[in-house]
């Protein structure tokens, strides 16, 4: 783009308007200011909801030294920023309020069986079981180890079956053959199943 070209030479500019102050526009409110405050900034942390008005220099001016937490302490402004996290609402510590304490003299887990449906009995959660499928089960089965058994136990158990089952390891019979693919194919479900 060519700036020095005839066509920019044509384009007229408006002239800047002057800016007309009207009577009912409030002034600013900066001592000595005649110029129309339109913009408004606030009065500070004990009279919130009011404001100044104040011209645009002013108001800059004003919002350059402006500072919320003048004449807190150091308590104070952290005790702000803490309640800052929750929205400046009261918090409690769980079974702290009275109602989760009588909830908790109740029964077993602060749980109470009004309608009788577990006999009178407090709610006990059952313990977590693994459950696998029919393949893996079958691969457990395979190797000869119970379904809650873990990583290192099935791993020993693979290698102690390799170990007597592999031919090397019978001078050289082929008769355990079938077995030991069973077992390998067995171990490798388990891996597939992140088992071991």
């Amino acid at each position: 783009m060519n700036l020095n070209s005839r066509i920019f030479d044509r384009i007229r500019l408006r002239p800047e308007a002057e800016e007309v102050f009207d009577a009912e526009m409030p002034r600013c409110d900066r001592a000595g200011c005649q110029a129309a405050g339109v913009y408004l900034a606030p009065m500070g942390r004990t009279r919130e909801g009011q404001y100044f008005s104040f011209c645009l220099d002013h108001v800059r001016e004003y919002n350059a030294s402006y500072n919320y937490f003048a004449g807190m302490s150091e308590e104070a402004v952290a005790r702000y920023q803490r309640d800052a996290v929750v929205g400046h609402r009261p918090t409690w510590s769980m079974g702290v309020n009275r109602a989760a304490r009588r909830r908790g003299e109740a029964g077993d887990n602060g749980f109470e069986d009004g309608l009788g449906l577990f006999g009178g009995r407090g709610f006990r959660p059952r313990p977590e079981t693994p459950r696998h499928g029919r393949r893996v089960l079958n691969a457990l089965a395979t190797l000869g180890v119970e379904e809650t058994a873990d990583a290192a136990t099935i791993k020993a158990r693979y290698k102690d079956w390799v170990k007597r089952l592999h031919p090397d390891a019978n001078g050289g019979d082929r008769s355990s053959e079938g077995k030991l693919r069973e077992i390998i194919q067995a171990y490798n479900c388990l891996k597939s199943a992140r088992l071991v």
